[in-house]
């Protein structure tokens, strides 16, 4: 007998429920309109950053590519999970078919498997640029650049591809209500009547495999970057090394914070209340922080934004002139 048998048998459907988000509040309608605000944020933060860095010939080069990347990442990201929690909440309905949550998670576990990657790539394009800024047109040459973010897709795949189909062919005999806003592999596996103690225990140290090479590369790329930077003469050289060094340190913190919590720690330190606080950390609110952190603190960008803006006013003026 199949597994899809199997639960039909014992549980009379093959569906979930998703205690969302919006249940643990006392104004849910007030939630659902400052998600959706957020959500449109992040949405028209990240495509404007990618159109900027796109329409803009000063910001072709391997760092401002790296950006596009981690952006697009963001906008699928966080497409993944809140559309349908907000169009839940506004229905009335709180379903979730075991095809729809397969889906949703192997793209969440594939695109944060693939970001992980990428900011440890980014950071090594840090660490080139400002360490070895002679070498840096060889080391980081468009080839070199294609190969990290082509790695950073294929590894985050490999995440989703592992992590998927194991969670989904577990028999779950218990309620079927996730206490979550989304299928994520830990609350999933929570409703799960089989011993999961040896899968956990493999998805830990996949997880801490995962995140320790990144890690490893970000802290070593960062400790070279900071000493070079105390050995600059230039203080204006030092301020610019530092507010790049900064912005892309920030997002690291927050992602691999929540990675780590999610992931990493004992179950003992987890409550539906905190993980859903958690995943709404670096699901919705990194989206939205990353355009902002890369945007209003380059000054390349707002630059950039600036000339993009003026001719697009430009263009409207000379139309209504020619109308006339």
């Amino acid at each position: 007998m199949d597994n899809t048998t199997w639960v039909v048998n014992h549980t009379g459907r093959s569906d979930f429920d998703l205690v969302g988000l919006f249940s643990q509040y006392k104004y849910p309608a007030l939630l659902c309109v400052i998600v959706f605000v957020v959500f449109l944020m992040a949405m028209s933060g990240n495509i404007i950053l990618i159109l900027v860095i796109y329409c803009d010939a000063h910001l072709h080069n391997p760092m401002y590519f790296f950006i596009t990347q981690l952006s697009f990442m963001d906008v699928m990201y966080i497409s993944v999970t809140v559309p349908k929690m907000l169009m839940d909440q506004v229905l009335g309905v709180n379903k979730i078919s075991a095809p729809e949550c397969g889906m949703q998670m192997f793209l969440y576990l594939t695109l944060g498997g693939s970001e992980v990657f990428l900011l440890a790539a980014m950071a090594y394009d840090r660490y080139v640029a400002i360490c070895h800024p002679l070498l840096y047109p060889i080391l980081m040459n468009h080839r070199v650049c294609l190969l990290l973010v082509s790695s950073s897709w294929f590894l985050g795949s490999l995440d989703g591809f592992t992590l998927t189909p194991v969670t989904m062919t577990f028999p779950f005999c218990r309620s079927r209500e996730i206490h979550h806003f989304f299928c994520e592999v830990p609350a999933v596996m929570k409703l799960s009547c089989s011993d999961t103690s040896l899968y956990e225990t493999l998805m830990y140290l996949c997880c801490v495999l995962m995140l320790l090479i990144p890690v490893t590369v970000i802290s070593s790329s960062y400790s070279f970057i900071l000493f070079t930077i105390h050995r600059m003469n230039s203080a204006e050289g030092q301020k610019k090394a530092f507010a790049t060094c900064s912005s892309h340190m920030t997002v690291v913190i927050l992602f691999y914070g929540a990675s780590v919590y999610t992931y990493m720690l004992p179950t003992s330190y987890h409550t539906p209340e905190k993980d859903m606080i958690v995943s709404f950390l670096y699901t919705i609110l990194t989206p939205v922080l990353n355009p902002l952190i890369y945007s209003l603190r380059n000054k390349d960008v707002t630059r950039a934004l600036k000339r993009m803006l003026n001719v697009g006013t430009l263009r409207k003026i000379l139309g209504r002139k020619c109308l006339y």
